[in-house]
């Protein structure tokens, strides 16, 4: 049904009467969008070909799963090794940032998170620089179903590792630093008066008011040595102080061992949601994946266990979800400054502030900072 509005709407784009520029770029995990007879990509096939100037399809592939272990390690379990696992989707100046794919369970019974950021063209404007960057360093799907790179791009797979992660690297730091720069640019001028910017802005006749909310985009490509949102979120935890409060959610409880020692060791109250073994994505699943729920209780119960063992219990609560029917996949933190009822500051997107997300995928999501009382309501709210 998707792709179905997607072609409806590049055929309308194509009968309008003045030109469109209409482009439609698709990033996807090679491993995860390849996976089975029918996927993702032979979903997207028939566009690629009905309209190859407008449609681009980006497949990313992990350097580190190549060689012997690209070829022995079956599908389904090829996508532990690493996985483009950015959900963002992007409509003009407007973003939507969630931790949910767009399979049909998100629409119907899997509970999870999105922020609806409208009209918000900085920020539109780094991931849409994002997302073509990540594509530039991932083979491009063509017509025919193959895969190729992009002109002098180093093979994911085939080439160097090193000089693929270096090229990558480079390609993404370039969209961070000139954000980066931008934002610096911005916060000079909200917060230090820099006169010059000031009267710039004055000339050209800008005079809204201070903003009271921030949106930071961090990123997480560990195989690139991009740490940006393992960096933000340890320094959260690290400064939380005595009586400031800390909501944790995530689909699969399997936190680093430096995001526990830091739960651990800091003073904050910690209040942890996660998904029951019954709402877990995988519980029920054939095989060996069917393990996988009990393998996150295991993991739940040693943790706890050094909750109790530490006489931590009252600060640090973990909670488990349960909906009848549904699963539960929705992922964040949530910050309350000691004496405050609502939180300051939320982090949502991709990262599950596991293993895997620190280590291994591509991932992306936003700190949104705001003294608003009206939208720290409703990020109160948002709490599952």
């Amino acid at each position: 049904m998707k792709v179905d509005c997607l072609e409806s709407t590049l055929e309308k784009s194509l009968q309008a009467k003045f030109p469109s520029d209409l482009k439609v770029s698709i990033l996807l995990d090679f491993t995860r969008g390849s996976r089975g007879r029918k996927n993702s990509r032979t979903m997207l096939l028939p566009l690629l070909q009905k309209f190859p100037e407008q449609v681009r399809v980006s497949l990313f592939h992990t350097p580190n799963l190549r060689g012997l272990l690209r070829l022995f390690i079956p599908e389904r379990f090829n996508e532990t090794i690493g996985l483009q696992h950015i959900k963002v989707y992007l409509f003009d100046n407007s973003v939507i940032l969630s931790g949910a794919n767009l399979s049909d369970s998100y629409f119907t019974n899997r509970q999870d998170r999105y922020v609806f950021l409208q009209d918000c063209a900085d920020v539109a404007d780094f991931f849409t620089e994002l997302v073509e960057a990540v594509g530039d360093v991932s083979l491009q799907l063509q017509g025919d179903d193959t895969v190729q790179v992009v002109d002098g791009m180093v093979h994911p797979y085939k080439g160097d590792r090193a000089a693929y992660c270096k090229a990558a690297n480079e390609r993404v730091m370039g969209v961070i630093n000139s954000a980066r720069a931008r934002q610096q640019q911005l916060h000079a001028q909200t917060f230090h008066g820099d006169p010059l910017l000031t009267q710039d802005a004055a000339a050209a006749g800008d005079r809204r008011p201070a903003p009271d909310t921030w949106i930071y985009p961090l990123v997480q490509m560990k195989p690139f040595e991009i740490q940006i949102d393992e960096i933000v979120t340890e320094t959260l935890l690290t400064e939380a102080e005595r009586g400031a409060r800390v909501y944790l959610t995530t689909g699969y409880f399997n936190l680093t061992q430096a995001y526990m020692d830091l739960v651990l060791g800091t003073r904050a109250e910690y209040q942890i949601l996660l998904a029951s073994p019954e709402v877990n994505g995988f519980f029920g699943a054939k095989g060996v994946a069917g393990a996988i729920p009990a393998a996150y209780v295991h993991i739940e119960r040693q943790f706890y266990s050094e909750v109790c063992g530490l006489g931590q219990q009252e600060r640090v609560q973990l909670q488990e979800y349960w909906r009848r029917g549904w699963t539960f996949h929705a992922k964040g933190l949530w910050l309350y400054l000691a004496g405050s009822s609502l939180p300051c500051l939320t982090l949502i997107g991709s990262p599950n502030f596991g293993y895997r997300s620190v280590h291994r995928d591509l991932e992306a999501q936003i700190a949104i900072v705001t003294e608003s009382r009206a939208l720290q309501q409703q990020l109160h709210q948002g709490w599952p």
